[in-house]
């Protein structure tokens, strides 16, 4: 398969695209990579599918966000992780039908806390919204394309380049597995969960979260 995996620079999207391209054939994009795209700018999404042409499949792995507090200077500051988490992956949906192969999949990403933190309201909003959409944009899907999303939750390696116990953490090789299974074959719209357990002591300011069990941690939610 030809796959567009976006975010593959980041901790959880290179290690979804090393994992997939050893069996696949892996496009690499990123904000700032030589394949470009934006997820807040819909027009690089389409400049994006003009340069890399017909796909199999589309991973997001670019949707990531800080903890905003509720009382945040600002509502631009509060409502900062919307637009590329949220919008922008219904925008990705959107703009990459008509560019997925008959029978192809589309795998976005939202996340998971164990429980509710300081500043995490936002986080909880976005991952349920996008988990929502999944469910119900898949009744809309064409031409048999599969829409999932994967919930990864604390990242082993992000909390160690932290200084945080990376204890709390799943290998980021663990959740890269749960990718593969969404674009070779999960059912049709629903949600991948690598679950989460306890959180650190001190919270990064990071979406990305994962939990301590072992491998092949996969729930499914949704249809």
């Amino acid at each position: 398969m030809k796959i567009l995996v976006i975010g593959a620079t980041g901790t959880i999207g290179s290690a979804v695209a090393d994992g997939l391209a050893a069996r696949h054939e892996v496009v690499r994009a990123s904000r700032r990579g030589p394949v470009r795209v934006d997820m807040a700018d819909t027009a690089t999404m389409d400049a994006l599918f003009a340069e890399v042409g017909t796909v199999d499949a589309v991973v997001c792995c670019a949707a990531s966000g800080g903890l905003t507090p509720l009382n945040a200077l600002s509502d631009k500051e509060f409502w900062s992780g919307l637009d590329g988490k949220l919008v922008g992956q219904v925008n990705l949906v959107r703009h990459a039908l008509v560019h997925v192969r008959d029978g192809g999949s589309v795998t976005l990403t939202s996340g998971r806390f164990a429980e509710p933190v300081p500043g995490s309201s936002l986080g909880y909003l976005v991952n349920a919204g996008l988990e929502a959409f999944v469910q119900a944009a898949a009744t809309e899907m064409p031409r048999g394309i599969r829409l999932n999303t994967v919930s990864p939750g604390w990242v082993r390696e992000t909390l160690l380049g932290l200084g945080l116990d990376p204890a709390a953490g799943t290998p980021v090789a663990d959740i890269a597995r749960v990718y593969t299974v969404a674009v070779e074959g999960a059912p049709h719209g629903r949600t991948l969960t690598v679950p989460a357990t306890e959180p650190p002591d001190h919270q990064p300011t990071t979406s990305a979260h994962a939990s301590t069990r072992p491998p092949n941690p996969i729930r499914s939610t949704g249809r």
